[in-house]
């Protein structure tokens, strides 16, 4: 069936220009004629959809011819970043990320929020499906369309503005999650830790699930300007964004060291602070059983005590208490156990 609901927008472009359709076909029909009649043409289709059914999808892939493997991958979603070719088209799939805001940092805080977004690349049409709510593919269509030049370029001109959109959206997350560290980092090594690792797990969660987003799509991308249904002029442009996410992968991978470092350091700094309270435990409880022992010999109701029988005996025997426990606390506090 038609997609309905799904459809963001489409439109058909003509030398840059978006022309009247009224429909998906009456648009497919008019960018092919055009392109019949005049040489050298970019004119195509440009259908944008969200989180479609797969009825949608299989009436799109009879429209565009689209192979029914990459119509599978884009209707279950979750799949590894990639770009395959299947005849004269081109199939792509692009992690997006998304920074999360949050009051503060916890440890069932979600930081990072991924999708997908799936380009199906024609000689004359682009198709792209969008899984989850981040990363809205509005503002690069209507940036395109403020500049015909650029919208001119082709189907291949709206790939690369696609993935450029999302490469720039992985620096800013990637920035946004150094913060996180220097902050975390911070209170690491404060005076007065708070001793809390969940929140620095959590965070070295979300830098993995950041690392799976990015890294997988360092390779298609690099050998995306290889491709032939890239022309040659647009090659530089993806070499480009490929320069760009080498720089984010470099950075996330960087990042992650870091956080693991952070936390080996928080585990540490926390096994130290728990030896540092057993060590205090320890003096207290050593300066209060040297009372404790004396009373107790001297709670036994025998017959002859030492100094029981003087008037003097309780002061003795607490003076030789206190002494003792003076005399402990300031070999446990010359030691740095209090």
């Amino acid at each position: 069936m038609p997609p309905v609901d799904s459809v963001v927008e489409f439109g058909a472009y003509v030398q840059g220009k978006k022309v009247a359709a009224t429909g998906i076909v009456e648009a497919l029909d008019l960018v092919r004629e055009h392109n019949k009649t005049a040489d050298g043409a970019n004119a195509f289709v440009w259908v944008g959809l969200h989180e479609p059914e797969a009825p949608e999808v299989e009436w799109l892939s009879e429209v565009f011819g689209l192979h029914p493997l990459a119509v599978e991958d884009a209707v279950k979603a979750h799949q590894r970043p990639k770009v395959e070719r299947y005849g004269e088209s081109l199939f792509m799939v692009l992690k997006t990320v998304a920074y999360l805001d949050h009051d503060e940092l916890t440890g069932t805080s979600e930081i990072i929020a991924t999708g997908e977004i799936m380009v199906f690349l024609g000689v004359d049409f682009v198709v792209t499906v969008r899984h989850g709510e981040h990363c809205p593919l509005t503002v690069v269509r209507e940036r395109l369309e403020d500049k015909p030049k650029l919208m001119n370029r082709g189907p291949a001109g709206v790939l690369h503005a696609i993935s450029d959109h999302v490469v720039d959206q992985y620096l800013q997350v990637a920035d946004l999650m150094q913060l996180e560290l220097e902050e975390v980092e911070a209170t690491v090594f404060a005076d007065v830790s708070s001793r809390d690792i969940n929140r620095i797990y959590q965070l070295k969660r979300e830098m993995l699930e950041m690392k799976r987003a990015v890294t997988p799509l360092l390779s298609p991308l690099s050998a995306l300007p290889q491709r032939r249904v890239i022309p040659s002029d647009m090659r530089e442009y993806f070499r480009d964004v490929g320069d760009h996410l080498s720089r984010v992968c470099e950075q996330v991978e960087s990042s992650n060291e870091l956080c693991s470092s952070i936390l080996q350091a928080a585990l540490a700094r926390s096994n130290a602070l728990a030896n540092e309270d057993m060590r205090k435990i320890s003096s207290w409880v050593a300066i209060l059983a040297v009372p404790t022992m004396i009373a107790g010999v001297y709670g036994m109701n025998f017959d002859f005590m030492p100094e029981t029988d003087q008037v003097w005996g309780y002061p003795a025997v607490l003076t030789v208490m206190i002494t003792a426990c003076v005399l402990l606390y300031r070999g446990f506090r010359r030691n740095g156990w209090l």
